[in-house]
């Protein structure tokens, strides 16, 4: 084979690659904080919720966890048997920044510390920590979502 035919066949290669990881994107929910976009999980009944982030190693910069509450309530996150330490933002019913916890450290053994919401919260984010602040994000801020159906939550 040629190096152009090797050439155009890598390229080709590249090409499908990058549309297939886009077509999965693109049905993937996905929040929009400070301008980046993650892809998140959905946390929208109680075994999911009380799951949530445990027992990972690791989490991408462009990954997270969404929860979804009924109603819209003071919240408290912990972080028993979570790994990894992850920004925890909670967001009001249209889905502006109530308040952040920022660095919430692993915890592998009760008692393990909360994290409560500063107001009422109905949905809540969990990103790797440190993004908050690199974004940017504040109480008041802003966040937009894609292929969540918040329906169900109102």
């Amino acid at each position: 084979m040629s190096n152009v035919m090797v050439h155009l066949r890598n390229c080709l290669i590249a090409l499908v690659a990058l549309l297939a990881l886009t077509a999965c994107q693109a049905g993937e929910p996905w929040v929009e904080a400070g301008g980046k976009r993650f892809y998140v999980e959905i946390a929208a009944d109680d075994q999911a919720r009380a799951q949530g982030l445990m027992f990972r190693d690791t989490l991408a910069d462009d990954r997270g966890m969404f929860f979804i509450f009924r109603r819209e309530e003071p919240r408290s996150f912990w972080m028993m048997n979570t790994r990894i330490p992850l920004d925890i933002i909670y967001l009001d019913r249209d889905l502006r920044v109530v308040s952040i916890a920022e660095n919430a450290r692993p915890c592998r053994r009760a008692p393990c510390p909360s994290y409560p919401s500063r107001g009422p919260a109905q949905f809540v984010l969990e990103i790797s920590a440190g993004q908050a602040a690199a974004l940017g994000l504040e109480p008041g801020s802003r966040v937009s979502v894609g292929n969540i159906d918040l329906a169900a939550a109102r």
